[in-house]
């Protein structure tokens, strides 16, 4: 029977004691509610300072027995009528301290329980309620006495059944399904049109664990795919009978089309390979020509044969200036041109622009304004250079009277750099044509000289740096052209910030001893004429089977071209090194302009000179290497 040996200990225990402690375990609300059911069950009221009578002491027991099985709540019990004999109040003080790190993790499961996103419900062997979560109530839409320890199984299918939701012969049938565990199943609620997914199994003594999901959302997907599907594979079965006769047409046409794009890709891509590949010796003879004319102004001065010079040496300019442009276009074209990304301030950059071009706009009478940036971009930081210089030339040439404005604007986590002038403006169904190569609009001709090849690059660096280039224009009233690229959070590089450092002023150069090495004797000659009349002593050579003869003492800088007979400038650098230490100054000097060779010069820690050589760029590199060169001796 229910605890005899409880009679015994018939000391006033209050049902408020038995509720207290019941609490500990199955939390205030579900001992509460469990308590109004024994009450309506039963037909009396309880108060709360009443002497517990023996119906409610077995009606506790069991309820305790749900949660935490009968043995533990039979000491549970025994525990709490002996709390006032003096030597068990020392064990009820233990039990107190386990009941509450025991309640501690019944409220964090209970948690855990109700974060889920199922339904989950534990029954005893004899199929009653002893845990559950909120979802389950909310899933069924139970009332709250479902919701109480002790709840069979049997009444919750009842409820179900005399609410609508399951036909009441199925009762049995669920029974035996959550009973032998054949997971998972569908059942659909009728009042809610919900569908629910459950899957139950054993418990260690024989109840039962099982969870509830709503997938009434997938089933209705998978109905309406079923439906596509179906009216889809009619449709298919007939396009693909008129897709098949199209076809045989469509084949037989991209054939002979593929045929035709990949000659003319082959005579392109041939012209393209060639004009890259003879950049080189066009600039040769180009580079002789300007190092005389150099070495001519420098000794005629002012005189007649001076002026000659220097426009000799400004028709060269141009030509140059032309050859590399379109030698670019064909490097681009060819891919042989590949961005070396740094990251860079754009400040610097245009500053750079706009000392380079302030000379052309005041002969012009026209105001040149550059805006500071705070703004640090990640890009190849030449061919941005080249892409903006290109537009700041345009803008300059077609604008008679007024201003150029270059500046950056932030556009969130773009920079938008832009180029403004007050010049004669583009018409806007010419906006487009403006970027084809030797294109010009009639206005434009009339306005100034040239190819037309200078927004045809500005289009393809910025397909290879993939920008974004926009055009704005008022006809007559002026342009704006705008490069928009993202803004970097890192800072520029070292390099970029070395490589700007500011010409020392025209350092004296005179008895530097120079070793200039090329293979062809006219460059040699005219680096001779120039250096000489800097006061350098120059020794030549045009390879490394020469340098026996020349290179008994150590030069104070090594100038050396790239392409050699058979061997690169580098290799014969580096044998130089060999003989008078890794310390030696080089500086290479090349036409070619590819992403190879500036890496390993850069690799050796080379600076490299572009030909055609412009004098004055060559001699702010030999006085930077001036002071490193006094001190070594």
């Amino acid at each position: 029977g229910p605890m005899p040996s409880l009679r015994r200990f018939r000391t006033a225990i209050t049902v408020n004691d038995l509720k207290d402690t019941i609490a500990r375990y199955l939390g205030v609300e579900r001992t509460e509610r469990s308590f109004q059911s024994f009450e309506k069950s039963n037909g009396t009221s309880l108060h709360g300072n009443e002497q517990a009578s023996m119906d409610v002491i077995r009606f506790s027991e069991q309820l305790l027995a749900s949660a935490v099985g009968s043995s533990s709540a039979r000491l549970i019990l025994s525990l709490l009528f002996r709390r006032h004999d003096r030597e068990s109040r020392d064990a009820f003080r233990l039990l107190d301290d386990a009941t509450e790190a025991l309640q501690h993790n019944r409220d964090l499961l209970q948690i855990a329980l109700d974060q889920m996103e199922q339904g989950i419900t534990v029954f005893d062997r004899d199929f009653r309620l002893i845990c559950w979560n909120r979802q389950y109530r909310a899933l069924f839409d139970l009332p709250d006495e479902m919701g109480q320890v002790g709840v069979s199984l049997d009444q919750i299918l009842r409820h179900l059944a005399e609410r609508g939701d399951i036909p009441a012969d199925q009762r049995v049938a669920m029974l035996n399904r959550l009973t032998s565990f054949v997971s998972p199943w569908q059942m659909e609620l009728k009042t809610s049109g919900r569908i629910l997914e459950l899957r139950s199994n054993p418990m260690p003594d024989g109840g039962i664990v099982a969870t509830y999901a709503d997938i009434s959302g997938r089933v209705e997907q998978d109905l309406a795919l079923k439906r596509a599907n179906e009216s889809l594979e009619q449709r298919v079965k007939t396009r693909t009978i008129e897709l098949t006769r199209v076809n045989e047409e469509l084949t037989r046409v991209n054939e002979e089309l593929a045929q035709a794009q990949m000659l003319a890709e082959e005579a392109n891509l041939g012209k393209t390979r060639f004009l890259a590949a003879a950049g080189h010796d066009i600039l040769q003879p180009l580079n002789a020509a300007r190092l005389y004319c150099s070495s001519l102004i420098e000794k005629a001065g002012k005189g007649p044969a001076g002026k000659a010079a220097i426009n000799i040496e400004s028709s060269l300019e141009s030509v140059e200036t032309i050859l590399g442009a379109v030698l670019d276009i064909s490097r681009l074209d060819a891919g042989a041109m590949k961005p070396d990304d740094t990251a860079f301030s754009l400040d610097g950059l245009l500053r750079q622009i706009g000392n380079d071009f302030r000379p052309l706009a005041a002969e012009k009478k026209l105001g040149l304004t550059i805006m500071p940036s705070s703004l640090t971009v990640t890009t190849d930081r030449n061919l941005l250079r080249r892409l903006i210089q290109n537009l700041v030339s345009n803008a300059i040439k077609y604008t008679r009277q007024g201003h150029i404005l270059v500046g950056v604007r932030r556009r969130g986590e773009l920079a938008e750099i832009q180029v403004i002038d007050t010049g004669i403006g583009i018409a806007g169904d010419k906006l487009n044509t403006v970027f084809h190569e030797f294109t010009r609009l009639d206005e434009g001709a009339r306005e100034a000289e040239g190819l037309g090849l200078g927004l045809s690059i500005v289009d393809r660096i910025a397909r290879v740096l993939r920008l974004e280039i926009r055009i704005f224009s008022n006809p007559g009233k002026g342009t704006r052209f705008s490069v928009i690229l993202p803004v970097t959070a890192a800072q520029e590089s070292r390099r970029e910030v070395e490589t700007r450092a500011p010409a020392r002023a025209a350092a004296s150069l005179s008895g530097l001893h120079v070793l200039c090495i090329d293979n062809d004797m006219r460059i040699l000659e005219g680096m001779r004429l120039l250096l000489e009349g800097w006061g350098c002593n120059v020794a030549t050579a045009t390879g490394s089977g020469d340098l026996d003869k020349v290179a008994v003492q150590r030069p104070d800088i090594v100038l050396a071209d790239y392409h050699l007979d058979r061997e690169t400038g580098l290799d014969v650098i580096i044998k130089l090194r060999a003989t008078h230490g890794d310390d030696l100054p080089a500086v290479l000097v090349t036409a070619d302009r590819s992403n190879e060779v500036r890496a390993a010069a850069a690799g050796l820690d080379i600076p490299m000179i572009n030909k055609p050589l412009k004098p004055a760029v060559l001699r702010s590199m030999m006085a930077r290497f001036r002071p490193m060169v006094r001190a070594a001796e």
